[in-house]
């Protein structure tokens, strides 16, 4: 979670640059980048040289580089970048490479705070994790879906452990992968794994998997669940005791199951996507009551308002009390909150960012090829070229919205506070 208390809250707009002047400046200017906090705005470039760099408020870094993508801001808004320097890749934090090199690096996450980063690796045909710079002591022949704790001192991926070629189904049956945590292996290894996430004390580790061609079931540290299921979704790990939950799919249809053992009664076409609230005493998840039709369920209970072409996008609120949703219908999305949807009819609807004190609900949408922000249901009368999503004070009294004025030679980025009565009224 990004730390505001420090952002600068002053009602009023501020404009941080001119992009239209970069691509005068650069020529060739990349899609930009905003910092969380709107102070900065970045863009990926290339130099007369035929070197990339980075242009952030219209200064390049004084560095570059054979090659620079998957530019991104860190919550602590550092802007950093995947970089290839001399045919070797690395992780560039504000112009500065980290001193490991690779064959390849990619999928930057990072801590809540910011302060850690991981990337995935891969040289001479091995792959590995590099965390704040320093490597996995072990590497495997195979890595995908990395996830990293909510601090960001530990990583977990799914690995390959046993080594076989390509047309060898007989050791693929038997099992040849499972997840590493921090480059250690657990010592069980499954057909296929999947998706492993971290508990918010971030000492364990949940995944998907599956034990054969035809069951699945979930893993805690390198333990089976004891009950096996046709298919099974993400696990997630309860704030409140530690238990796991994970949806799963019954002969009667899909559920919610925790540590093994059925937890709601209901039974769906689908269900998948759950969350819990903060206190870990709520549950709601994305869900089809029937086939075709799709809705939010909340502790087992689904809203009466359905989507007929999908839910996505799900959103608790700080205090576990308000669920809100990106919903599409008939090709049109809109927002719904407590199961009332917005009488907004978009083109496109980002997820629903809750005020802290939970009474205030805000949107980016677009329509036209339009942005603009809709809070509690109401738009502004303002629309832009381009927005990130919207962010509120931690009073709850304000928002800032980052956002791209204008276009062509006249875009320019801007920084604006309002005060949440101005936009309601």
């Amino acid at each position: 979670m990004t730390d505001s208390n420090s952002w600068d809250w002053s009602v009023g707009k501020r404009q941080i640059a001119d992009i239209a002047q970069w691509k005068a400046e650069f020529g060739y200017v990349e899609e930009p980048y905003a910092s969380p906090d709107g102070e900065k705005i970045a863009a990926v470039i290339k130099t007369e040289d035929m070197e990339f760099s980075a242009c952030e408020n219209g200064v390049a870094w004084e560095n570059t580089f054979d090659k620079l993508w998957f530019l991104r801001y860190s919550p602590d808004n550092r802007l950093t970048g995947l970089v290839s320097d001399g045919g070797e890749w690395t992780l560039a934090v504000d112009g500065e490479a980290w001193e490991n090199r690779y064959d390849f690096a990619w999928n930057t996450i990072f801590g809540r705070d910011g302060k850690s980063m991981i990337i995935m690796t891969q040289a001479d045909g091995e792959y590995s994790v590099l965390i704040n710079d320093t490597p996995w002591e072990e590497t495997f022949p195979y890595m995908t879906q990395l996830s990293g704790s909510d601090d960001g001192t530990k990583a977990a991926a799914v690995v390959q452990t046993v080594r076989f070629s390509e047309g060898d189904i007989f050791t693929f049956q038997k099992g040849c992968y499972t997840i590493a945590v921090n480059g250690e292996a657990w010592d069980m290894n499954f057909v296929n794994v999947y998706e492993p996430v971290f508990s918010a004390d971030n000492k364990r580790v949940a995944a998907q998997v599956r034990t054969n061609l035809y069951d699945y079931t979930i893993v805690v540290d390198g333990e089976p669940w004891p009950v096996s299921y046709p298919t099974v979704w993400k696990a997630a790990f309860s704030p409140a005791d530690g238990s796991v939950t994970a949806p799963v799919k019954t002969p009667e249809g899909w559920t919610l199951a925790r540590d093994g053992q059925v937890l709601w009664h209901q039974r769906f076409a689908q269900l998948w996507h759950h969350a819990y609230s903060t206190n870990g005493m709520s549950i709601a998840a994305i869900v089809a009551p029937k086939y075709g039709r799709w809705t939010v369920a909340v502790d087992g209970t689904p809203w009466k308002t359905t989507f007929g072409d999908l839910v996505t996008d799900l959103v608790i609120s700080p205090s576990g009390k308000r669920v809100g949703c990106v919903g599409k219908d008939s090709n049109l999305c809109t927002v719904a909150v407590d199961g009332t949807p917005w009488d907004i009819k978009c083109d496109m609807a980002w997820a629903p960012v809750f005020s802290p004190d939970d009474q205030h609900v805000a949107a980016k949408i677009e329509k036209n090829g339009q942005y603009t922000i809709a809070l509690n249901g109401k738009p502004m009368k303002t629309q832009f070229k381009n927005l990130w999503n919207p962010i509120f004070s931690p009073d709850g009294e304000k928002i800032l919205i980052r956002a791209i004025e204008g276009s062509g030679d006249k875009a320019v980025y801007v920084r604006r506070v309002l005060p949440v009565t101005e936009i309601i009224g």
